[in-house]
């Protein structure tokens, strides 16, 4: 990491093992979770949840375990439960299609009721949930919105093109490898150069993009940082270090 990015970014280490960076000045904790904490607003930002991506895979004839939307409801339970938030933003694509919301299971619907008492809930609208939000609020808590301030942060699901000071955003779902053990290991990542800020995807069954594709890279006028998800910490690599 270079010393200008280190000094803008001013990372430190959490008692919880994630990382605490500064984008536009305004503190940030990456989460292990792949969350992010904004603890100036209490406010819990998580990105990607994709929601009954199994079912719809189900649906096309590829069974996958039908167990992601549970799986990820509770990791999310997790981290409202250590953090108390008073704002909770899901970054868009919090369902995988237009029709997830019909496949929710009741108990997972009861269970996003709970976590939304008392605190502000928002989702924001993605390119995959843009037409199942319309109808969501008919049977979920919360409100839906286009995109959010937050200080100097600006919140929307994709990343927009050229120079965007304070954007926090989601729908690349980057990754990160390095090579580790006399192989390449591959995590979901964090990205930033201390400007803007782009979330790993938080649902259980999603993919990634490798950071060093052209359309996470290209987004970066700098090198930024990524910051790898790990089992117990959250961990700084430096450009160089990416394959």
């Amino acid at each position: 990491m270079s010393p200008a990015l280190k000094s803008l970014l001013s990372p430190a280490r959490r008692p919880c093992g994630g990382l605490t960076v500064r984008v536009e000045g305004e503190t940030c904790v990456l989460r292990c979770s792949g969350a992010l904490w904004l603890p100036a607003f209490s406010a819990l930002v998580a990105g990607d949840l994709h929601l009954e991506k199994g079912s719809a895979f189900a649906a096309r004839g590829q069974m996958l375990p039908p167990y992601d939307s549970a799986a990820t409801l509770a990791k999310l339970a997790a981290e409202v439960a250590e953090l108390q938030p008073q704002t909770v933003v899901l970054l868009g694509d919090s369902f995988h299609d237009s029709k997830a919301l019909a496949r929710l299971a009741p108990g997972d619907i009861a269970a996003i009721e709970a976590l939304a008492a008392g605190r502000d809930w928002v989702w924001l609208e993605g390119n995959h949930d843009r037409v199942a939000l319309g109808g969501a609020l008919e049977r979920l808590p919360g409100r839906v919105v286009e995109t959010m301030s937050l200080g100097r942060l600006h919140l929307i699901h994709e990343p927009q093109s050229g120079p965007q000071a304070g954007e926090v955003a989601g729908h690349l779902h980057p990754c990160a490898k390095v090579a580790a053990y006399g192989r390449g290991v591959r995590a979901s990542c964090f990205v930033t150069d201390g400007r803007r800020l782009i979330l790993p995807a938080f649902g259980a069954f999603t993919g990634g993009l490798n950071v060093r594709d052209p359309a996470i890279a290209d987004l970066f006028a700098e090198r930024p940082m990524a910051a790898a998800l790990g089992r117990d910490r959250v961990h700084a690599i430096a450009w160089g270090r990416l394959l």
